[in-house]
């Protein structure tokens, strides 16, 4: 815990750092060790004025009090950095951790009734269907077989008889002349890498 004095028109006494000590003490009870102070003092038209700031991790909690005495404008200001200290722990103790609801790929669908038209009698009844903004992915299925993999370098026709052959939808070859992989599908189509 660091603490800076600054006095403006005002010298800061022994007294009165003890008083600021001994509130700083109970404040660091609450909180911890882990925050920087600036107390600030000042006199202006016969008012003493206190400003004690407290920088913490999410903001910083500031104590002001005015008194005709300087000792009493800092324990004013020290009562309420430590009403604040309490409300800002309870508050930070209390946060309850929520589970995040995660997305299971089959969202809520909503339908409005609404209906389209100029007039009443043209008017024609339409059903407005809300989809998830996300759309559920499929997972990818793979299926590892030396069936659907030619062995050896074959032709585009070769490869189209062995996969009607072997009854397989796909079948991955590699071709001689270029020696480029390529898929033959059922249908006789092909979709290669050229």
């Amino acid at each position: 815990m660091n603490v800076e004095y600054t006095g403006r028109h005002y010298e800061i006494t022994p007294n009165v750092r003890k008083e600021i000590e001994t509130g700083l003490n109970k404040i660091r009870k609450i909180l911890g060790d882990r925050f920087e102070t600036k107390v600030v003092l000042a006199v202006e038209k016969h008012r003493n004025k206190a400003e004690i700031t407290i920088s913490l991790r999410n903001g910083p909690i500031v104590g002001l009090a005015q008194s005709t005495d300087m000792v009493s404008a800092v324990n004013e200001a020290l009562d309420h950095l430590q009403k604040q200290a309490l409300k800002y722990k309870t508050k930070w103790l209390s946060k309850k951790r929520k589970a995040v609801k995660k997305f299971n790929g089959e969202g809520e669908q909503q339908s409005i009734e609404a209906s389209v038209g100029l007039t009443e009698s043209t008017a024609v009844s339409v059903t407005v269907h809300k989809f998830p903004a996300v759309a559920r992915t499929t997972e990818v299925h793979l299926v590892h077989s030396k069936d659907s993999v030619a062995l050896r370098p074959m032709t585009l026709e070769e490869a189209i008889k062995e996969a009607h052959f072997r009854d397989r939808d796909v079948f991955v070859f590699s071709r001689s002349e270029r020696e480029v992989d390529g898929v033959a599908s059922h249908a006789g189509r092909e979709d290669g890498v050229d």
